[in-house]
Protein backbone atom coordinates (compact mmCIF):
# COMPACT_ATOMS: atom_id res chain seq x y z
CA UNK A 1 0.00 0.00 0.00
CA UNK A 2 1.23 3.21 -0.88
CA UNK A 3 1.71 6.57 1.20
CA UNK A 4 -0.73 8.84 0.10
CA UNK A 5 0.92 12.29 -1.08
CA UNK A 6 0.13 15.68 -0.54
CA UNK A 7 1.60 17.19 -3.58
CA UNK A 8 0.76 15.86 -7.13
CA UNK A 9 3.66 14.53 -8.99
CA UNK A 10 6.61 16.28 -10.02
CA UNK A 11 5.58 17.38 -13.35
CA UNK A 12 2.42 18.91 -11.98
CA UNK A 13 4.02 21.38 -9.67
CA UNK A 14 5.22 24.35 -10.34
CA UNK A 15 8.89 24.04 -11.70
CA UNK A 16 11.35 26.05 -9.00
CA UNK A 17 12.70 27.56 -12.37
CA UNK A 18 9.47 29.79 -13.00
CA UNK A 19 9.87 30.64 -9.11
CA UNK A 20 12.27 33.96 -10.34
CA UNK A 21 9.13 34.58 -12.27
CA UNK A 22 6.93 34.63 -9.96
CA UNK A 23 8.46 36.64 -8.12
CA UNK A 24 9.57 38.95 -10.34
CA UNK A 25 8.32 42.87 -9.76
CA UNK A 26 6.72 42.95 -13.35
CA UNK A 27 3.95 40.51 -11.41
CA UNK A 28 2.63 43.47 -9.29
CA UNK A 29 1.78 44.97 -12.82
CA UNK A 30 -0.68 42.48 -12.09
CA UNK A 31 -1.06 41.79 -8.49
CA UNK A 32 -0.04 43.85 -5.42
CA UNK A 33 0.32 42.11 -2.63
CA UNK A 34 0.40 44.83 -0.75
CA UNK A 35 -3.47 45.91 -1.06
CA UNK A 36 -4.16 42.01 -1.49
CA UNK A 37 -3.11 41.60 2.30
CA UNK A 38 -3.00 45.18 4.04
CA UNK A 39 -6.65 44.15 5.23
CA UNK A 40 -6.03 40.91 6.77
CA UNK A 41 -2.54 40.66 8.21
CA UNK A 42 -1.07 43.40 10.63
CA UNK A 43 1.97 43.77 13.70
CA UNK A 44 2.73 41.16 15.47
CA UNK A 45 0.91 38.61 13.67
CA UNK A 46 2.12 34.83 13.18
CA UNK A 47 1.27 34.12 9.33
CA UNK A 48 1.82 31.38 7.17
CA UNK A 49 1.92 31.24 3.32
CA UNK A 50 1.66 27.77 2.13
CA UNK A 51 3.58 27.16 -0.88
CA UNK A 52 5.63 30.40 -0.84
CA UNK A 53 7.65 29.82 -3.95
CA UNK A 54 10.72 32.52 -3.84
CA UNK A 55 8.57 34.78 -1.50
CA UNK A 56 6.61 37.07 -3.74
CA UNK A 57 3.82 37.25 -0.88
CA UNK A 58 6.39 35.84 1.82
CA UNK A 59 8.04 39.37 2.02
CA UNK A 60 5.14 41.58 2.06
CA UNK A 61 3.65 39.43 4.87
CA UNK A 62 6.65 40.15 6.85
CA UNK A 63 6.77 43.72 6.55
CA UNK A 64 2.99 43.71 7.87
CA UNK A 65 3.38 41.36 10.74
CA UNK A 66 7.06 43.27 11.77
CA UNK A 67 9.73 42.28 14.14
CA UNK A 68 7.26 41.57 16.67
CA UNK A 69 5.81 39.02 14.21
CA UNK A 70 6.47 36.03 12.58
CA UNK A 71 6.25 34.42 8.91
CA UNK A 72 5.82 30.90 8.42
CA UNK A 73 6.76 30.09 4.54
CA UNK A 74 6.59 26.76 3.56
CA UNK A 75 7.14 25.28 0.36
CA UNK A 76 7.68 21.64 -1.09
CA UNK A 77 10.69 22.42 -3.03
CA UNK A 78 14.20 23.85 -1.80
CA UNK A 79 15.28 25.42 -4.32
CA UNK A 80 11.87 27.74 -3.75
CA UNK A 81 12.95 28.65 -0.42
CA UNK A 82 16.51 28.89 -0.71
CA UNK A 83 15.42 31.63 -3.40
CA UNK A 84 13.13 33.10 -0.50
CA UNK A 85 15.99 33.50 2.00
CA UNK A 86 18.17 35.08 -0.76
CA UNK A 87 15.32 38.05 -1.18
CA UNK A 88 14.32 37.72 2.59
CA UNK A 89 18.22 38.13 3.59
CA UNK A 90 18.90 40.79 1.14
CA UNK A 91 15.51 42.57 1.70
CA UNK A 92 16.10 42.49 5.97
CA UNK A 93 13.53 40.31 6.77
CA UNK A 94 14.96 37.04 7.02
CA UNK A 95 14.73 37.36 10.60
CA UNK A 96 11.15 37.23 10.68
CA UNK A 97 10.65 34.71 8.33
CA UNK A 98 10.45 31.03 9.34
CA UNK A 99 11.43 29.09 5.66
CA UNK A 100 10.94 25.37 5.80
CA UNK A 101 10.38 22.99 3.00
CA UNK A 102 8.17 20.53 3.49
CA UNK A 103 7.66 16.59 2.71
CA UNK A 104 5.65 15.41 -0.25
CA UNK A 105 2.66 14.21 1.88
CA UNK A 106 2.60 16.57 4.36
CA UNK A 107 2.95 20.17 5.85
CA UNK A 108 5.06 19.33 8.65
CA UNK A 109 4.12 21.95 10.93
CA UNK A 110 3.06 20.15 14.19
CA UNK A 111 5.04 22.39 15.95
CA UNK A 112 2.69 25.58 15.33
CA UNK A 113 -0.10 23.60 15.99
CA UNK A 114 -3.15 26.66 17.12
CA UNK A 115 -0.65 29.85 17.09
CA UNK A 116 -1.60 31.46 13.55
CA UNK A 117 -3.76 34.58 12.72
CA UNK A 118 -3.34 34.52 9.29
CA UNK A 119 -3.15 31.88 6.22
CA UNK A 120 -2.23 32.54 2.24
CA UNK A 121 -2.86 29.68 0.09
CA UNK A 122 -2.36 31.61 -3.19
CA UNK A 123 -1.68 29.19 -6.53
CA UNK A 124 -1.05 26.22 -4.49
CA UNK A 125 -4.24 24.07 -4.14
CA UNK A 126 -4.31 23.12 -7.18
CA UNK A 127 -1.09 21.65 -7.28
CA UNK A 128 -2.56 19.32 -4.37
CA UNK A 129 -4.52 15.88 -5.34
CA UNK A 130 -5.18 15.55 -0.95
CA UNK A 131 -7.13 19.36 -0.87
CA UNK A 132 -8.93 17.77 1.89
CA UNK A 133 -5.52 16.98 4.11
CA UNK A 134 -3.76 20.21 2.91
CA UNK A 135 -6.92 21.89 4.12
CA UNK A 136 -7.00 20.00 7.76
CA UNK A 137 -3.03 21.26 8.19
CA UNK A 138 -3.74 24.29 7.92
CA UNK A 139 -6.95 24.30 9.55
CA UNK A 140 -4.27 22.81 12.59
CA UNK A 141 -1.94 25.32 12.45
CA UNK A 142 -4.15 28.17 13.07
CA UNK A 143 -5.73 30.21 15.64
CA UNK A 144 -9.91 29.95 16.91
CA UNK A 145 -9.96 33.48 15.37
CA UNK A 146 -7.62 32.71 12.32
CA UNK A 147 -8.43 33.64 9.08
CA UNK A 148 -7.95 31.84 5.37
CA UNK A 149 -7.02 33.63 2.30
CA UNK A 150 -7.65 30.90 -0.14
CA UNK A 151 -7.02 32.22 -4.22
CA UNK A 152 -5.96 30.21 -7.32
CA UNK A 153 -5.35 31.26 -11.20
CA UNK A 154 -8.35 31.96 -13.57
CA UNK A 155 -5.90 30.51 -16.27
CA UNK A 156 -5.17 27.11 -14.18
CA UNK A 157 -8.38 26.62 -12.26
CA UNK A 158 -12.00 26.70 -13.77
CA UNK A 159 -14.76 28.52 -11.57
CA UNK A 160 -15.96 25.38 -11.15
CA UNK A 161 -13.01 23.49 -9.54
CA UNK A 162 -12.56 26.59 -7.23
CA UNK A 163 -16.26 25.84 -6.00
CA UNK A 164 -15.44 22.11 -5.55
CA UNK A 165 -11.74 23.59 -3.70
CA UNK A 166 -14.26 25.72 -1.48
CA UNK A 167 -16.13 22.39 -0.73
CA UNK A 168 -13.48 20.59 0.74
CA UNK A 169 -12.77 23.53 2.80
CA UNK A 170 -16.13 24.07 3.98
CA UNK A 171 -16.21 20.53 4.51
CA UNK A 172 -12.60 20.53 6.42
CA UNK A 173 -13.76 23.02 9.11
CA UNK A 174 -14.22 26.65 7.52
CA UNK A 175 -16.70 29.18 6.49
CA UNK A 176 -16.42 31.45 3.79
CA UNK A 177 -16.65 34.74 5.17
CA UNK A 178 -15.84 37.04 1.88
CA UNK A 179 -15.90 36.87 -2.43
CA UNK A 180 -12.77 38.87 -2.63
CA UNK A 181 -11.71 40.07 -5.91
CA UNK A 182 -8.04 39.81 -6.34
CA UNK A 183 -7.09 40.53 -10.36
CA UNK A 184 -6.95 37.38 -12.97
CA UNK A 185 -7.75 34.75 -9.48
CA UNK A 186 -10.84 33.49 -7.55
CA UNK A 187 -10.40 34.07 -4.19
CA UNK A 188 -12.41 33.33 -0.71
CA UNK A 189 -11.50 34.91 2.32
CA UNK A 190 -12.42 32.12 4.95
CA UNK A 191 -12.61 31.39 8.79
CA UNK A 192 -12.07 28.82 10.68
CA UNK A 193 -14.87 26.97 12.20
CA UNK A 194 -15.46 26.84 16.14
Amino acid sequence: MSTPKLFKVRHRVCPWWLGYLLASPLRRLLQRPEEILSPYVSEGMLALDVGCGMGFFSLPLARFVGKAGQVVCVDVQKRMIKGLMRRARKAGLSETIDARSCRPDSLGLDDITGTIDFVLAFAVVHEVPDKDRLLVEIRNTMKQTGKLLLAEPMAHVAKEDFGLTISVAQRTGFDVIADLDVRRSHARLLAKRP
